[in-house]
């Protein structure tokens, strides 16, 4: 239950609901415990009048009929009660579910990249859904039935107590032996649902990635081991539930036994002493018969809640593990950071966590508001690390990146990011329209900002051709448009920010050499006071940049203009010559 305790602060949260809750939860159980009682009085009546102590008949169904009535009402208004139990309590497993979704998903958005590659998606998805929804019902339906049957437990026995104590022992001492299945059932529970959701996040996981990458699935005809592998797992994971559902199997068939032993002992000890005299009243015979079989319920979810709070537990504690994780990159900075796009990066030196690779080696370099720089190199050599850590989605491992002459760790990190605009080497578009893709970079942005950002990336024509416009409707992750027209799209979407700092990394290597003009002659114009990146692989993208750094495992060995690279011999002229060649073929 420890790991639960993450849970009180939505109950102190929702506590008066939760308290009203509580007052009509005993509303409605005084009111149906009345039944049995009246009950139990009628029969007290017909007995009376069998026993010649009552005469009059007429009398006997004056009687009969008020209780008739009075179990209406009683009925009738514990229905009512019970509804607006189950409202209260159901309600606020709603709230308390809203509010740890969001609470899961606003701390996914703070933690590092380095999380993001050390655990699956399908992992993450199946925490924020399944885990919390079971969570849910324990906040919901095991709090609600919890307090009902306690509720009912102690008017039920109070009263019991109060007309025939020694019946009443008989009567509830099986319940001992109860508590003590339900404790080992609950035990055993707990671990096979511990199980069945670490499979359930493996299952969610495959699914996730073969639908992401259903298109290499059919380039490779790998569907028959997809589906194999995939029938694999789901017969683990149907065994694992199989495991679980036979021991929550014997719950109920448990407090059925039980429960029936129980109405046994009414009924021959209830009898016995009925005989004997020490019980005047038949009807309190009746009377304890109704509310053995009344406990039944609340018994049977004795069982039922302790399966459900297990469960939970299983789901806190992986939702905790991920929630007690600190992200690596924190805003310390809570006052407004005016960014101009002066930047320098002293002795920079990175090292990936997951691979242990060293990206960057002591890189030193500057570039003033208004210059573009190009960045060039083989793969691997560190170019796309440097974009990331001018928007601090990591932190550098040793050196020093200053904006504006400021360390960036001591800049507010939103103003930060409010004023780069990014666009990936791998185009990302989410499941929207395009018009709101482009807007994504500017949520208030007017239509016409989204047209002339769409005009200066090249894409506007392409995009008006389709029947729907701006409007058209996006598959998952951008798939109804074509490489180029993904990326002139993330540039779109960079360009309407209208930032301080603009990251192009590799984002126009599927463009031809006819629009890439256009748009780097576009980018030209507009950035001629941002600070722009240009990282490429093509010596087009970056000649006309202010300075060009060609890099090599992390470290720069050729920097100048364009003019100044080809005139002198190194990696640069050698790629240039290259391309050139292939060009002119």
């Amino acid at each position: 239950m420890r790991a639960l305790r993450h849970l009180n602060k939505y109950f102190l949260k929702y506590k008066y609901k939760l308290l009203v809750g509580l007052v009509i939860t005993i509303i409605a159980r005084i009111f149906t415990t009345l039944v049995p009682a009246i009950v139990g009085n009628s029969v007290d009546v017909v007995q009376k009048y069998l026993d010649h102590k009552i005469t009059d008949i007429a009398e006997v169904k004056s009687g009969l009929i008020i209780n008739i009535l009075l179990i209406i009402g009683a009925v009738l208004i514990s229905a009512l009660f019970t509804f607006l139990m189950r409202q209260t309590f159901i309600v606020v497993s709603r709230f308390i579910e809203f509010d740890l979704k969001n609470e899961v998903f606003q701390h996914y958005e703070k933690l590092s990249l380095n999380f993001y590659k050390k655990n699956r998606t399908g992992d993450l998805m199946n925490r924020i859904s399944e885990d919390v929804s079971k969570v849910r019902m324990y906040v919901g339906p095991a709090i609600m039935y919890s307090v009902n049957t306690i509720t009912l437990f102690v008017v039920v026995i109070s009263y019991m107590v109060s007309i025939a104590p020694e019946l009443t022992l008989y009567t509830v001492a099986p319940l001992p032996i109860l508590s003590i299945s339900i404790y080992k059932l609950s035990v055993a529970i707990h671990k096979r649902s511990t199980v069945v959701q670490e499979f359930l996040s493996k299952l969610t996981t495959f699914t996730q990635e073969s639908f992401s990458g259903i298109t290499v699935i059919k380039a490779y005809g790998i569907e028959p081991l997809t589906h194999e592998n995939f029938t694999e797992l789901s017969n683990a994971s149907k065994e694992k539930n199989l495991d679980l559902a036979k021991v929550q199997a014997l719950f109920f068939p448990l407090m059925v036994l039980l429960i029936g032993f129980s109405n046994i002992l009414v009924i021959y000890i209830g009898g016995k002493q009925f005989i004997e005299g020490t019980i005047q009243e038949f009807g309190i015979i009746v009377q304890f018969i109704l509310y053995v079989n009344m406990l039944t319920w609340p018994v049977a979810t004795v069982g039922w809640v302790s399966s459900i709070i297990q469960q939970a537990e299983a789901s806190q504690v992986r939702i905790n593990e991920f929630l007690s994780q600190e992200p690596e990159i924190t805003n310390s900075v809570t006052q407004k950071t005016p960014i101009t796009g002066d930047i320098s990066f002293d002795n920079v030196s990175f090292t990936y966590d997951d691979t242990n690779i060293t990206a960057l080696k002591n890189l030193s370099f500057e570039v003033k508001n208004g210059e573009t720089i190009g960045i060039i190199g083989k793969t691997g050599s560190g170019k796309s690390t440097i974009l990331d850590l001018m928007g601090r989605l990591y932190d550098v491992s040793s050196g020093e990146i200053r904006i504006d002459g400021v360390p960036i760790r001591n800049l507010n990190l939103n103003d930060l990011r409010e004023d780069i605009g990014y666009v990936p080497q791998d185009a990302f578009l989410f499941s929207d329209t395009i018009k709101n893709n482009i807007k994504f970079g500017k949520e208030n942005g007017t239509d016409e900002e989204v047209y002339q950002a769409s005009k200066n990336a090249v894409v506007h024509k392409n995009i008006i051709d389709f029947s729907k416009g701006y409007d058209t409707i996006l598959g998952e992750r951008g798939i109804t448009l074509s490489g180029g027209q993904k990326q002139r799209v993330s540039i779109a979407r960079a360009i309407i920010k209208n930032p301080a700092i603009l990251l192009f990394d590799d984002c126009l290597s599927a463009v031809d050499t006819e629009t890439e003009e256009e748009i780097l002659s576009n980018l030209n114009k507009i950035s001629h006071h941002k600070t722009t990146f240009i990282v490429s692989h093509r010596v087009s993208t970056t000649k006309n940049a202010d300075k060009i750094i060609v890099l090599e495992e992390g470290q720069i060995i050729q920097q100048g203009t364009h003019n100044q690279l080809i005139s002198s011999e190194g990696y640069y002229k050698e790629l240039y010559l290259k391309q050139l060649s292939e060009k002119e073929i």
